[in-house]
């Protein structure tokens, strides 16, 4: 989603904090022929960031805000560093990517080792995280968003009928109109896919590194791939888990998240129902389904305590991202079901204008998807599509095709970054066959786009990411191959649910 989309979702929540210690970043050269030279000065890391990851050091890299204009004002990147303790295993730096846009990376280093991260793959790199431009520590960026603002997230609500696709439109071009009077350095609009990739380049040189290998999640896949794309010769290993199929969401892209509900939720509507006698939502797959529409529907009439159908159905859908989230969100379906107070609304009272807590990270989700690709702006546009998709994937489809600011955007659209099947086999796209973000018909689109670079590792799993996150045990060891001894398989790879291939 990328709201969330992304396996660090709370870091996209992180206060934008001073930098704590001395970090210093110096000016950046084009690497010219002869040995790389490391060019960062390595410092303690800002206090939220330690907290939560406490081994790691940090840097600042700058980098042009306007690539056309080289020499002119320039972003400070700050990246991090979880470096190898086996010298002489290590052969490089991977450079780490959570998603979003809008996702916080400096803490993702620890993040994935917590999480059973092999130990061959941080003893082979030095595990390099970063906020990207616009994002936490890099250059922020905001739309102003407060507590009582109208706007909600970066997913658009569930459009229950034409009325509703109408008033989100109003809701879309206030936060467009928003977004263009808090932009008053002018940062907003070089926020994008394509500067994020050039900004990866630069890192590599300031590193002192030939090549860098990757490994992003989510929207992070998609910037990997145009990092793949347009530095193919300085490009090492390259991993792109959960992915739109393409370098940027588009709306085609959106609409895939019904898709990816309908095809996801099955394993939960199987799983509850095999735990009927705990939350009572339907004793079959089918009536457990039965039992989501009873509920949206009921609060489409009426909302429960704050609760309204479209957060319901946000809800629900973001459940279906780990099977962790299946008994908590079993039991607020079961509340929702037994709730006898009714209040009106689902939104926070008017009057608390305090800063929104995901401000920074809606505010990089909307530059960056508004930014890489041009959107419809005719409003019978999404009128239909959301007509169209409500009947054919109920359970979602009037989200994913609704009405997102990017139609009022103020800032034309950089020319999409083209998916570039010239350059080495080094790319290895891995895919769970049920995700409802990006499911795995957005896998199969950018290994046809790659063509001979990829290989396609699809996953019998359900979930939003596979390795490290999804536990299968055949994902883990055909990846870790890859990224440890450049062991690319020779064809497509099916892993089986049991952890073994198929």
């Amino acid at each position: 989603m990328d709201r969330k989309r992304n396996i660090r979702r709370g870091s996209a929540l992180l206060a934008v904090l001073g930098l704590a210690g001395a970090l210093a970043g110096v000016p950046v050269a084009s690497a010219q022929g002869g040995e790389a030279v490391a060019q960062v000065r390595w410092g303690a890391c800002p206090e939220d960031v330690r907290a939560e990851a406490p081994q790691l050091q940090c840097a600042t890299v700058p980098v042009p805000l306007d690539y056309n204009d080289p020499e002119g004002a320039q972003l400070e990147i700050m990246i991090s560093k979880l470096g190898s303790k086996n010298p002489d295993k290590r052969r490089g730096v991977l450079l780490l990517n959570p998603g979003g846009p809008g996702g916080s990376g400096l803490a993702q280093s620890e993040f994935l080792v917590s999480k059973g991260l092999p130990p061959s793959v941080p003893d082979s790199y030095d595990l390099i995280g970063m906020d990207t431009r616009g994002i936490g520590h890099s250059s922020p960026v905001s739309c102003g968003f407060t507590t009582d603002g109208a706007y909600r997230g970066n997913i658009p609500p569930y459009a229950v009928d034409d009325a509703a696709v109408t008033a989100q439109a109003r809701t879309a071009q206030r936060v467009a109109e928003q977004c263009a009077a808090n932009d008053r350095d002018g940062r907003l609009r070089h926020v994008s896919t394509a500067n994020m990739a050039r900004d990866l380049d630069r890192i590599r040189v300031a590193l002192g590194e030939k090549k860098a290998s990757y490994l992003g999640y989510s929207y992070g896949a998609s910037l990997g791939a145009a990092y793949a794309s347009m530095f193919p010769d300085t490009v090492d290993r390259v991993v792109l888990d959960s992915n739109y199929g393409d370098t940027h969401l588009d709306r085609d892209g959106l609409r895939r998240y019904a898709l990816g509900m309908e095809q996801a939720f099955p394993d939960f509507a199987k799983w509850a129902a095999a735990h009927q006698d705990s939350y009572g939502l339907g004793r079959t797959p089918d009536e457990v389904r039965a039992t989501y529409f009873t509920i949206a529907r009921r609060l489409d009439k009426a909302p429960v305590n704050g609760v309204d159908g479209a957060l319901f159905r946000l809800n629900s859908f973001v459940g279906l991202y780990s099977k962790v989230s299946y008994d908590r969100m079993a039991q607020a379906w079961r509340s929702l079901l037994d709730a006898k107070e009714v209040a009106p609304g689902g939104n926070p009272p008017t009057g608390t204008a305090a800063p929104a807590p995901n401000d920074n990270a809606w505010s990089v989700f909307l530059a960056v998807t508004c930014n890489d690709v041009e959107w419809p702006h005719d409003l019978q546009t999404y009128r239909r599509a959301v007509a169209e998709d409500r009947e054919k994937y109920p359970l979602f489809g009037a989200a994913g095709a609704d009405v997102l600011p990017c139609a009022y955007w103020r800032h034309p659209a950089e020319a999409p970054v083209r998916v570039e099947d010239k350059g080495p086999t080094n790319v290895l796209i891995v895919q769970n066959q049920r995700d409802p973000v990006t499911p795995l018909r957005g896998g199969e689109l950018l290994h046809e786009k790659f063509g001979s670079r990829s290989r396609l590792l699809r996953v019998d799993g359900s979930g939003h990411g596979v390795y490290v996150l999804g536990g299968n045990p055949c994902a883990s060891s055909v990846t870790t191959s890859y990224l440890v001894d450049g062991t690319m398989p020779e064809r497509d790879v099916q892993c089986a649910a049991s952890g073994t291939p198929g």
